[in-house]
This record gives C-alpha cells, structure tokens and sequence, in this order.
C-alpha cells in the first residue's frame, strides 16, 4: 500500500468515520453473542459526536480513512474507563489495536491523572481477551451488560506497559 498507520486525537470531523467503522466492527460481536442491540451498534451519532467532544478519543489513520478508534475517560474513582476499541477487519492483527490502547493509556494517566485503567470485554470474545491480557490487563471481575451479554471486567495499574505487538 505505500502508507503506514498513524495514530491521533480524534476530531468532531472523524464522528462520522468512527460511528459508522464502529458499526461494521462491532458486527462479528454481535453475532458471536446472537445480540445485535449490543451497545456499540445502538449507539447513535450524536452519541459519538459527545464522546469525541468530551472523551480522550484516537484514530488510527490510513491516509484520509479512519481504519481504528478507541475511547477513554476517567471515572469518579480515579479509574480510566476504556472502550469502543475497533480495527477495521481487514487490518486486524497488525498491532493496531495494541498501538490505540497504548496512546489512550499513556494521555488518560499523563493528561488526565488515571491510576489504573479498566475496560471490559465479552466473555466469548477470545481474540480481545488475548490482546487486553497481552499487553498486562488481568481478570478482576464479571458484570452483565445492559444488553445482556456476559462481560468480563479487566483492570491494570497505570505505568504497566507490557509488550505491545
């Protein structure tokens, strides 16, 4: 292809793009669940235009298209709270996802003061649960979604930067 992958704030300008990769990401979810009225595909646009507005939000770039996205913001209990993570489906398993985490972690706990970081992944999601443990996230919990899917609660402390690809 010529081009590499860059990763940046998200602007109001990429709402559009992360709404809808968000939509087509969130599909293969969806259907390993059954549920397609998981949050990330009822979620509507002026939703996400909120969250880039308020929320630490990156993409990942190649060239004008936004092919990856993730969301964090900090919690009443200090806790940074990460979500949304998407690489679109062709370009998973090139250590995008790993590369996006990583920037949302390192300006939740240098820019906004998160002392951990906290993030939940679907039970039957193993590819996402391999990724989250690889890069140092361990299993703190289970919780039910509002959808009703069985989610699994990951938690690691800020600072714990482990391999990334």
């Amino acid at each position: 292809m010529g081009m590499s992958v860059t990763i940046s704030v998200a602007t109001e300008q990429d709402a559009e793009q992360i709404f809808r990769l968000q939509y087509l990401c969130f599909q293969s979810e969806a259907a390993l669940y059954g549920n397609y009225r998981i949050d990330p595909l009822v979620q509507t646009l002026d939703s996400v235009r909120q969250e880039v507005g308020t929320d630490c939000v990156f993409v990942a770039r190649l060239g004008e298209e936004v092919v990856g996205s993730v969301r964090g913001k900090v919690t009443e209990d200090g806790a940074a709270a990460i979500g949304k993570l998407c690489v679109h489906p062709r370009l998973q398993g090139h250590g995008i996802g790993a590369r996006l985490l990583h920037t949302a972690e390192t300006t939740l706990a240098e820019q906004r003061g998160a002392k951990r970081f906290r993030l939940v992944a679907g039970h039957r999601s193993e590819g996402n649960l391999r990724l989250y443990r690889r890069v140092g996230y361990q299993t703190v919990g289970r919780a039910k979604g509002a959808d009703g899917v069985e989610m699994i609660v990951l938690e690691k402390a800020a600072g714990e930067y482990a391999q990334t690809a």
